[in-house]
């Protein structure tokens, strides 16, 4: 059993940063891949920025140069740090793991098992 908690959302201006925090516990995920998705208001769910079981990570071209996403197996922390926060970036932060080990970050949400609750971001105008 996997449990994940993400932290760190709010309410911030445009130009401005805020640091997510998904704290995982249960089953041990050092291998594998673990990712940041958002739904935006009245979208689908959409990848934002993974970390494989290797290290590698992979960003989606909207937030690519502006977040970087990082894990801590010792502590059991995927972190994704956001700069230069966009009112498109206004949606609720979801992190996610599979259930596999590997170095693959894959993009769609189906690839995942195991799911946080979600955390608000606002980005004002």
């Amino acid at each position: 059993q996997v449990h994940l908690v993400e932290s760190g959302g709010g309410l911030v201006q445009t130009g401005g940063s805020l640091n997510l925090a998904c704290a995982h516990s249960g089953e041990p995920l050092r291998r594998n891949t673990m990712a940041w998705f958002r739904r935006l208001p009245a979208k689908e769910r959409e990848f934002v920025a993974g970390v494989g079981g290797s290290g590698d990570t992979v960003y989606a071209d909207s937030v690519n140069g502006r977040f970087t996403v990082s894990r801590d197996n010792t502590e059991g922390v995927l972190r994704l740090q956001m700069n230069d926060l966009k009112f498109e970036d206004t949606a609720v932060y979801y992190c996610a793991a599979r259930h596999v080990s590997g170095p693959w970050v894959l993009r769609p949400p189906g690839e995942y098992a195991y799911w946080g609750q979600g955390t608000q971001v606002v980005v004002s105008s």
